[in-house]
């Protein structure tokens, strides 16, 4: 359910506060945990460093990031990948396949 247009966006207070007065380019990483707040036109340029509940991932705010959360862009969960066996079957053979074309180039290049 999305926020009464009455309400307006809500934008944390203590993130306005960090970048008040402060140009998008010198400051460096601006720490936060307020994954809710919404991302306002006066965060462009800006780097924050949201924390997804283990560390801070760093996010660079541009123009089309706007009225998203900054939670979005900090995934709190990391996907490593499906497959057992066979997918590291399959792995080994496309990385076997990928060397011989980089050999094959290379010999080419050499008879040049």
């Amino acid at each position: 359910m999305t926020r009464s247009a009455k309400k307006g966006p809500y934008v944390d207070p203590r993130v306005m506060k960090k970048i008040e007065g402060k140009k998008p380019g010198t400051t460096g990483v601006i720490k936060t945990w307020a994954r809710a707040s919404q991302i306002a036109p006066e965060m462009i340029g800006f780097t924050f460093g949201v924390h997804n509940g283990k560390d801070h991932v760093e996010v660079f705010i541009t123009e089309d990031m706007i009225g998203h959360r900054l939670g979005e862009f900090s995934l709190t969960r990391k996907f490593i990948k499906h497959g057992g066996k066979m997918q590291k079957d399959l792995e080994m053979k496309k990385k076997e396949a990928e060397l011989s074309a980089a050999k094959a180039a290379k010999g080419s290049d050499a008879k040049k």
